[in-house]
């Protein structure tokens, strides 16, 4: 299946995003798809793909820009760090991503969801904590901190997040402290913990980047995508 550009400007930043549609004239269900921190050429676009063959129309959004493929092997990781610098940056931009797609006419803005790895784990939460009217959100081993929790009765978002329980940059206690947050804030939420599995859980090329706490495990891979599918039945129906 080809994936078709999508556009947008947010700021001073060009951006594109990957689109993967399904046959028919729609309007669809949406999911936006949110990359890790190396960005949107890794993993997204083949969950996009996967995505259209089920009925949703799913938008592989791009947080960086091309200034961040142009500077060789280095441009993702600086990217990503000009975000951790800026958290309110990717805040706004995680909600502009859901507005443009929201505007599509091929798209039913009722019932669009989000689902993100890593980096863009911690994107679909911030999308949640936005109080924006998405439907859904699914988290893969993303990093669950934020600088604005959660207020009572601004999420709308049904909140899963699949986590490690081995995984070094969403230990158990920001497991723990994303529980009480969505619990004080009244939202509607499920984790999914797994025993063994570290970061990048869902990443069969994991390996490659050969540092400690960052593995593929087939059980938690396998297990949050069935998981996910089944809140996109309910969310998205």
């Amino acid at each position: 299946m080809d994936l078709q550009p999508f556009p947008l400007n947010h700021g001073e930043v060009g951006l594109t995003a990957l689109v993967a549609r399904p046959d028919g004239p729609g309007p669809f269900p949406a999911v936006l798809v949110m990359h890790s921190a190396l960005g949107i050429h890794h993993q997204v676009q083949d969950t996009a793909r996967r995505l259209a063959e089920l009925g949703y129309l799913a938008v592989a959004t791009d947080m960086y820009g091309p200034s961040a493929y142009q500077g060789g092997a280095d441009g993702p990781g600086l990217a990503y760090a000009a975000f951790a610098e800026n958290p309110q940056l990717l805040r706004e931009r995680t909600v502009a991503w859901f507005e443009a797609v929201c505007a599509r006419p091929d798209v039913d803005p009722a019932r669009i969801a989000a689902i993100g790895y890593c980096f863009g784990g911690h994107c679909v939460l911030e999308l949640a904590r936005s109080g924006a009217d998405v439907r859904a959100v699914c988290s893969y081993h993303g990093i669950l901190t934020t600088h604005a929790p959660a207020q009572p009765g601004a999420v709308k978002a049904h909140v899963a997040a699949f986590c490690g329980a081995k995984d070094p940059y969403a230990p158990m206690v920001d497991i723990t402290a994303l529980r009480k947050e969505l619990e004080a804030a009244g939202a509607s939420w499920q984790l999914g913990v797994y025993g063994d599995a570290e970061h990048g859980f869902t990443d069969p090329d994991a390996a490659r980047l050969n540092r400690p706490g960052i593995a593929y495990d087939a059980y938690a891979d396998k297990a949050s995508w069935a998981a996910t599918l089944a809140i996109l039945e309910v969310a998205l129906s």
